[in-house]
């Protein structure tokens, strides 16, 4: 029929490797003993989405919700992230979301630096195979994480970033779940998603 298939076979190629090498990296962080949150999880929470997404969200650490079912986001700071990009016609389906560290911390609190710092291969290879050309972080320690900065959200969001030797543009909003504590701030939420569209505009086809 004189169709080029040269495009489909070499996308192909890729869009295999990249699954081939999230596979095996996933593989590495179920067996993972890096840190003491190895000992509490019931599941490991790699991340979600598409393997060759655009756009990649990184939160903070998996939630009850989320350690249950080995999924990033799906408690109600989760339903709350959803109606975020579906305002903006952003579906989680083209989206890779995943958190700072793979295990979730007892009691949901913070993860502290030496968990931060055992985890931080396994996104740094993330970000490495899924190569997005937008990021955004969702709370203060995933912001402070990637953009080195001891900087609150309120100084961090509306402004873009790069990372270091990389050129995506990183993005910084609020965590949903602060939102859910804090819903007068959702205004500000809406703020953040325009300047979204503005990035994506300017880095996504």
């Amino acid at each position: 029929m004189g169709i080029n298939i040269f495009w489909y076979k070499e996308n192909k190629k890729k869009l295999d490797k990249s699954a081939s090498n999230l596979t095996e990296l996933n593989n590495d962080v179920q067996l993972c003993k890096k840190c003491a949150l190895s000992s509490s999880r019931t599941n490991t929470v790699f991340g979600t989405g598409d393997n060759n997404a655009e756009i990649m969200i990184i939160g903070e650490a998996p939630g009850k919700d989320e350690d249950l079912k080995g999924e990033p986001f799906v408690g109600r700071a989760g339903k709350l992230l959803n109606e975020f990009l579906d305002s903006i016609n952003l579906y989680r389906d083209n989206i890779f979301i995943t958190n700072t560290v793979k295990c979730r911390p007892p009691e949901n609190r913070n993860p502290e630096t030496q968990e931060i710092k055992a985890c931080a291969h396994y996104l740094d290879m993330q970000i490495k195979i899924i190569n997005p050309k937008v990021i955004i972080l969702l709370g203060k320690i995933a912001a402070n994480r990637m953009l080195n900065e001891d900087k609150s959200i309120a100084d961090l969001r509306g402004k873009k970033f790069f990372l270091q030797n990389h050129s995506i543009p990183v993005i910084v909003f609020y965590h949903p779940a602060y939102i859910l504590r804090s819903p007068l701030q959702k205004y500000q939420v809406w703020q953040d998603l325009k300047f979204l569209k503005e990035i994506l505009s300017s880095y996504v086809n």
